[in-house]
């Protein structure tokens, strides 16, 4: 059986023998919602690339004492993927950073297109946002990664466009592409950057703007996937054929 994951600010300068403290909102979850309990080992990671295994030696209210046994570190995995992610429907923006999470997305950009149906103006986006940044971390401790994916500010086109000029790769998932995925050369390494689109697919003006800046748009096959599971499908079939799944 796995051993239950939390979150912890840092743990760069831990070494085996030391005391963790997990409070807060992870110490609370910890102690009341898991009932974890004393002698109980447990994995802490602080989503930056390093985990502590160890045994829980102290409980309170809202928090837990843990004596760490083991130390692990590594870079982050390369190459780093990262999605751009127009707005969908209610919960299925969080169904789609749950997903891009667990298999291993390094950041997740929320963008606003320009036919999405949804609106993250001022207030309106606090929240939204907010339930994004959750699922990303919850879906990190479910995956046991070491390190979690930002997600970051809800961007504009504009935004878009210099992100796509600064990736080692830029990919553009759109169904009226002839290119198929298949004939894709990727970097072994640095950032590939994944383009998908809202419901109503992207307008000309954006296609234009990203060609311009870079991008490759392709086809992923016949069938016309979500928005909320087309960065799931491609980044998958892309993951296969990187050394990270090599």
């Amino acid at each position: 059986m796995s051993l239950p994951v939390h979150l912890v600010a840092s743990l760069a300068e831990t070494s085996a023998g030391d005391l963790v403290a997990v409070d807060g909102d992870e110490g609370h979850h910890a102690v009341a919602v898991r009932r974890l309990k004393v002698g109980e080992r447990v994995v802490l990671t602080d989503g930056r690339g390093v985990s502590v295994t160890g045994e829980i030696v102290e409980t309170g209210k809202r928090s837990m004492q843990v004596r760490a046994e083991e130390v692990a570190a590594g870079p982050a995995p390369q190459p780093e993927f990262t999605v751009v992610q127009a707005l969908p429907k209610g919960e299925r923006g969080e169904l789609a950073v749950e997903v891009m999470t667990e298999i291993g997305v390094s950041t997740i950009v929320p963008w606003a297109a320009t036919r999405s149906i949804v609106s993250w103006k001022g207030e309106r986006g606090v929240k939204p946002l907010a339930r994004w940044r959750s699922a990303a971390r919850e879906a990190g401790k479910q995956s046991r990664r070491s390190w979690f994916p930002e997600v970051t500010d809800l961007a504009q086109t504009a935004e878009v466009v210099e992100r796509i000029r600064a990736a080692d790769a830029a990919i553009l998932l759109w169904e009226s592409a002839t290119r198929p995925m298949s004939e894709l050369v990727l970097p072994d390494s640095g950032e590939i950057l994944l383009l998908i689109g809202p419901e109503g697919s992207f307008t000309p003006e954006e296609v234009a703007a990203f060609e311009e800046a870079g991008a490759i748009a392709v086809k992923m096959g016949a069938e016309v996937l979500r928005t909320s599971t087309a960065g799931l499908a491609a980044t998958a079939a892309l993951l296969s054929r990187t050394p990270r799944w090599g």
